[in-house]
């Protein structure tokens, strides 16, 4: 007699950009992608293979969505909820599209076809946005459609050398998912705290604090994802001091004791508008911490990364590339990037960290939905 086997869970990936959350749900496979970027479907073929609807996701209807998916992933644009936008939260045209989404999930649970979990993944400036306005209407959604709903505040830097906190929220319907009696570090943080307790009771009243197991301790630095010192282009001595000497005295001072230490030290550094005296003044601003500060895309100047190596008393100076902000992602270098410096970096800053979706998928929705659930972390004091 045949053995039969279960198939995989099946998933639906809105705003797939180049498919990096598709490479850490592990154990899922992929019955419908989308995203409004050509440049980004085209790299998501190029990795995935198959194919990826191209357009607004207003344009998509429950017909165009192939069978009943156990997971449905949203990436949903952030630009109009981060820290660093202008805030206009999700009644913007951008990060409205998450409104796009949630008028084909209705659809699909009217056909019988909602998925049981659901994954809204977006910058943890959705917490304050609309002064929590949009949170909570994003909560009280899920909530008022039957599902159980919870959020972590997942950093990057717990497995890769990159600062890149991202809010997942989360919703079961119909099944248990590892849980916490209330907030428990390192995921569940004192701005996410403040964001539930601000929910409308509806929302207050499906919550999870759903849990997670402790990450390991990372074993990388931003050293050991670069390339080849002789494998990349260095700025000049002239465009180098030129770099240099935006930075503030302080930072100035940090890099010259790591010069003075004859020792090979890396730096992250990125160019900011800072307000000094009332007037404001373009600063670079480093890391020496091992980490890169968080991947943004290259819409300006300022949006670019910049690598400060200090060697041997030498002090040199160039832009990260593509294969190291794909590194600083958790992309392994198999996966084809575009052919352009700026395209790649576009493609990775607008993406999710790889092991973050992994640890996400491993931890609590693989396990939730296979009726089961990893040992809860107890609640204990939430970190400061």
């Amino acid at each position: 007699m045949a053995i039969r086997t279960q198939a995989a869970p099946g998933a639906y990936e809105f705003f797939a950009g180049g498919g990096l959350a598709g490479l850490g749900l592990a154990g899922f496979r992929t019955l419908f992608a989308n995203d409004i970027d050509p440049a980004k479907a085209a790299s998501w073929r190029a990795n995935h293979g198959g194919e990826i609807a191209v357009g607004d996701v207003w344009d998509l209807s429950a017909t165009d969505l192939p069978g009943r998916a156990d997971l449905a992933w949203a990436s949903s644009p952030c630009q109009d909820v981060s820290l660093a936008g202008a805030r206009e939260g999700l009644a913007a045209r951008r990060s409205g599209a998450f409104w796009g989404f949630w008028r084909l999930i209705e659809a699909l649970d009217a056909d019988g076809r909602s998925p049981p979990v659901i994954v809204i993944e977006n910058v943890v400036g959705l917490l304050t946005s609309g002064q929590g306005r949009d949170f909570g209407a994003v909560c009280e959604a899920l909530a008022g459609a039957g599902y159980r709903v919870g959020a972590l505040e997942m950093d990057a830097v717990h497995w890769l050398p990159q600062s890149r906190p991202r809010l997942f929220i989360v919703a079961l319907r119909g099944l248990d998912g590892p849980m916490s009696a209330g907030p428990a570090g390192p995921f569940h943080t004192p701005r996410l705290v403040a964001a539930q307790a601000r929910l409308p009771e509806a929302a207050r009243e499906a919550w999870a604090w759903w849990s997670l197991p402790f990450p390991p301790r990372r074993n990388l630095d931003l050293a050991a994802l670069l390339e080849l010192d002789a494998a990349v282009d260095w700025f000049s001595e002239t465009e180098t001091r030129a770099l240099l000497a935006l930075t503030a005295p302080l930072h100035r001072d940090r890099l010259e004791a790591a010069r003075a230490s004859g020792e090979r030290r890396v730096a992250a550094a990125f160019r900011r508008v800072r307000v000094e005296a009332g007037a404001k003044v373009q600063r670079l601003e480093l890391r020496l911490d091992g980490l890169a500060g968080c991947l943004r895309t290259p819409s300006g100047g300022s949006s670019r990364q910049y690598v400060i190596v200090c060697d041997r008393g030498e002090v040199r100076a160039r832009r990260l590339t593509g294969r190291e902000a794909a590194r600083l992602m958790g992309v392994p270098d198999t996966y084809v990037l575009p052919a352009g410096q700026t395209a790649a970096l576009k493609l990775m800053g607008d993406a999710v960290a790889v092991p973050v979706v992994r640890a996400l998928c491993d931890g609590l929705l693989r396990p939730a939905l296979a009726g089961r659930a990893v040992s809860p972390s107890p609640a204990g004091r939430v970190p400061t």
